[in-house]
C-alpha cells in the first residue's frame, strides 16, 4: 500500500479521518465502564486504511496534531450521546507528550463539545520514546491538573516501561493484548499478566485488559482481579451514530456477565443500571 505525504494532506480535506468507538466493560459487575476512541481512515479509492498503516505516516509528514484535533472534535462532539458515568479514552502520541500546547488543544476541544475533563482518560504507548523525561513530567503533570487521567497502554511490549511508569503520574495500566490472546495455551504468558495486573493494582492502578476475545479469557481476567476490559467479546468498535445501540446492548448483557462473579454482595440490578 503506498501511500505519501499527498494522500494524508487530500484526506483531510475530504473529511476522511473519523473516530470508532470500543466499549470499556467494568470486569466485576459487568458494567459499561466507557469507550475507547479509535481512529480510522476511509481512503476515497483504497477504502479502511488501518492505523497500523498511516498513524507511521502522519506522524512521518508532520500531522499527528491535526488528526488529533480533527478526531477530539468529532469524538467530543459525539459525547452528547453518552450517559453522565461513562468515560472516554483517547491516544496521542508519546511526541505529544513533549508538546507543552497539547493540554490546551485537548481542553479547547473538550469545552467546545461540552464534555468534561474528569472523564477523560489519555493513553499513551511507546514510551521508551521520550527524549526529554522531565518536559514530559512537566505536560504530563498539565493534563492531571485539568483533571484527565494518565493511562500507560501495551504494557509489558517495551523495554523501559518500568521506568516509565515511575517517572510519570499513570493512572491506568493496560495489559498488552498479545498476552492476552496467549495467555489461554501458555502457562508463561498467564503468569506474566496475573504480574502485570498485581504489579497495577500494587500502585494504586486501575488495570485494563484490551483484546479479549471470548468469555474463558474474560472469566480469567476477571478472577485475576483486572478491574476492566475491551475487545469483541464486549463489542467491536463503531461509529458515533452506534453509541445509543451500544449503550442499550450493555444493559442487557450486563447482568448475563454478573452470573460469572463470585461475589454474591453484587445487586446485579443496580450493577446494570447506566446513569443518565
Amino acid at each position: 500500500m503506498l501511500l505519501d505525504r499527498e494522500d494524508v494532506r487530500r484526506a483531510f480535506g475530504e473529511d476522511e479521518f473519523f473516530p470508532l468507538f470500543q466499549p470499556q466493560v467494568n470486569l466485576k459487575t459487568g458494567r459499561l465502564a466507557g469507550f475507547e476512541v479509535l481512529a480510522r481512515w476511509r481512503h476515497a479509492r483504497l477504502g479502511s486504511i488501518p492505523p497500523d498503516a498511516f498513524i507511521p505516516l502522519v506522524l512521518r509528514h508532520g500531522f499527528i496534531n491535526s488528526l488529533t484535533q480533527r478526531l477530539l472534535g468529532k469524538t467530543f462532539a459525539a459525547s452528547s450521546l453518552l450517559p453522565n458515568a461513562l468515560r472516554l479514552s483517547i491516544n496521542i502520541a508519546p511526541i505529544q507528550l513533549l508538546d507543552t500546547t497539547i493540554p490546551g488543544r485537548i481542553a479547547e476541544a473538550a469545552g467546545e463539545g461540552g464534555f468534561p475533563l474528569e472523564r477523560l482518560t489519555i493513553e499513551l504507548t511507546e514510551c521508551a520514546l521520550f527524549e526529554d523525561l522531565s518536559l514530559a513530567q512537566s505536560v504530563a503533570g498539565e493534563l492531571k491538573a485539568l483533571g484527565c487521567r494518565l493511562s500507560l497502554d501495551d504494557f509489558g511490549n517495551g523495554e523501559s516501561s518500568l521506568f516509565h511508569l515511575e517517572k510519570l503520574p499513570f493512572d491506568e495500566l493496560k495489559v498488552d493484548r498479545s498476552f492476552i490472546a496467549a495467555m489461554t495455551g501458555s502457562p508463561g504468558s498467564r503468569k506474566i499478566v496475573a504480574a502485570v495486573i498485581g504489579l497495577g493494582k500494587s500502585l494504586g492502578m486501575t488495570t485494563v485488559a484490551e483484546g479479549v476475545e471470548n468469555e474463558t479469557q474474560a472469566a480469567a481476567m476477571r478472577a485475576m482481579g483486572c478491574a476492566l476490559a475491551q475487545g469483541w467479546h464486549f463489542g467491536r468498535p463503531a461509529p458515533a451514530e452506534e453509541i445509543p445501540r451500544m449503550v442499550a446492548a450493555a444493559r442487557g448483557t450486563c447482568a448475563r456477565v454478573l452470573t460469572f462473579v463470585e461475589d454474591e454482595s453484587v445487586d446485579a440490578e443496580a450493577a446494570c443500571t447506566v446513569e443518565a
